[in-house]
């Protein structure tokens, strides 16, 4: 990492987040969008650029860009039209990109970034806590080929080719490494959420490009560089950084820098130029001949009905409703199977707080140590708020419940049935418990004085003994009230 030798210069960010949509079919033709397919075998005339193939716009494609747009409190035009962008690669067939230049899909908004987005070694020292990154637009495109670098060739996928792509392009606000992070993560929770894309930054499915420039407080903004090849969010935090650094290193040096394009090499931890940056005029932009302007009325009502609640109004509505704390409600909004099941569990406990202990507290680890995902979970939430009843109306006491859940999770049994067939129904039979009391008091001489002699917590050692010769079966409470009760004779 370089060491930053002047601490007065402002970084300026913006990201152009690439987002592949989450439809069947690719955004000009008929073919399948597979992740993972055999190379080359799902591809048409149309994706491979033939001469005389025509194009025909995927609706869906259109109507969830609209549905991110309201999502994200963007602006829908409308109309908007696509545009040819051209340029010679070998992963664009028909060397031009079917995208949109000066009429896009959606215009304005921004992205919330919430405290708990953030990375976790930064969430103490927030800067500007409850920012909004505003957004210029949201593009629809096609997306490029996938291209293969080997030691001495590279081969080209052109299954990728023609995917339908969202471009989100954000202003310049983001003000350092941290703020990037808690924007994508953000932003990645809300395309999840929408239902739009799954966002899997490691399958292609989430693409960062981040500008970055450096300036003294009292200077313009300073030169653009772009920065790609990203796969991680932690990655983008780490090369926003070092990117920052080497710019203000290179400035304090005397260099000039240029605009250009760099590429991060996670493993090298440093940024490596690829080629000067293009400017738009240099891809020679005019409206696709084929392709007619799209009146997004024709959708826009029946798109208004898919807003979900977002991550950030279900966190508030589970403090609101269900008096729990703001970070546990973040935890279970972070995935939105998560907050569902929360939801279901919920629906009608009489203690929320212990419905929300338990799934982040037992459930989540639970699933990690079996490396399941909360939509294979073996225990319904119906199960689990069954099993938070047993515990609060004292027909099992805690350590029971727990383990009454790892049966529950190893079996996918019931509650009660467990209880039933392991014998674990809690003895709150005062009678029966008194006596147990007694015997643990006769052989307790050396706890009893303690406690006669104003050391209180000895009677845990007697209660410890109770619950033993009960075999754990002995309400905790009631044998906490009797014991007390007996020592003060």
């Amino acid at each position: 990492m370089l060491v930053t030798p002047v601490m007065s210069y402002v970084p300026t960010i913006g990201l152009e987040v690439h987002v592949q949509l989450k439809t069947r079919s690719k955004m000009f033709c008929g073919c399948a969008v597979e992740y993972g397919a055999e190379p080359n075998t799902r591809t048409c005339p149309v994706c491979l650029g033939f001469p005389g193939a025509l194009p025909v716009m995927n609706r869906a494609a259109l109507e969830m860009t609209a549905l991110t747009g309201l999502m994200l409190g963007c602006t829908v035009p409308e109309v908007c039209k696509f545009d040819r962008k051209n340029y010679f690669y070998p992963d664009m067939p028909k060397n031009y990109q079917i995208t949109q230049y000066d009429q896009p899909i959606c215009l304005g908004g921004g992205v919330p970034l919430n405290e708990f987005a953030y990375p976790k070694d930064a969430q103490k020292s927030i800067v500007n806590p409850g920012k909004v990154v505003r957004l210029t637009r949201i593009h629809l495109e096609e997306d490029v080929a996938k291209s293969t670098h080997f030691g001495t060739n590279s081969g080209i996928d052109f299954n990728r080719a023609g995917t339908p792509l969202m471009e989100i392009v954000s202003e310049p606000d983001i003000a350092n490494p941290e703020e990037a992070f808690a924007y994508l993560t953000a932003l990645q929770q809300i395309l999840i959420y929408g239902g739009v894309s799954d966002a899997d930054m490691e399958k292609g499915q989430l693409r960062c490009d981040c500008n970055i420039s450096v300036a003294l407080p009292s200077e313009p903004l300073g030169t653009k560089i772009e920065i790609k090849n990203m796969n991680s969010i932690s990655a983008v935090r780490r090369a926003v950084a070092y990117e920052i650094e080497r710019q203000i290193a290179a400035v304090e040096k005397g260099e000039k820098l240029k605009q250009s394009t760099r590429r991060w090499d996670d493993d090298a931890g440093k940024t490596f130029e690829m080629r000067s940056k293009e400017s738009a005029h240099d891809y020679r932009y005019f409206p696709d001949p084929d392709l007619l302007p799209v009146e997004t009325s024709v959708f826009m009502d029946e798109v208004r009905t898919r807003r979900p609640e977002l991550p950030h109004e279900k966190r508030e509505r589970f403090v609101r409703d269900f008096g729990i704390t703001p970070y546990d409600a973040s935890v279970l909004a972070s995935e939105k199977t998560l907050a569902e099941y929360f939801d279901a569990a919920v629906k009608h406990a009489k203690k929320p707080k212990s419905v929300a202990n338990w799934v982040i507290n037992d459930l989540l680890s639970a699933l990690a140590a079996a490396e399941k995902s909360i939509a294979d979970c073996p225990i319904s939430p119906g199960a689990l708020d069954e099993l938070i009843n047993l515990i609060e109306s004292g027909t099992i006491n805690s350590t029971q419940g727990r383990t009454v859940f790892a049966e529950m999770f190893a079996t996918g049994k019931p509650a009660a049935q467990v209880v039933e067939e392991k014998g674990l129904k809690q003895v709150s039979d005062t009678g029966a418990i008194e006596a147990l009391c007694q015997q643990a008091i006769a052989n307790s001489p050396k706890a009893v004085a303690e406690y006669k002699s104003g050391k209180l917590q000895a009677v845990n050692s007697i209660k410890g003994q109770v619950m033993k010769l009960s075999q754990g079966k002995a309400n905790p409470a009631l044998v906490g009230e009797i014991l007390e009760k007996l020592l003060a004779q």
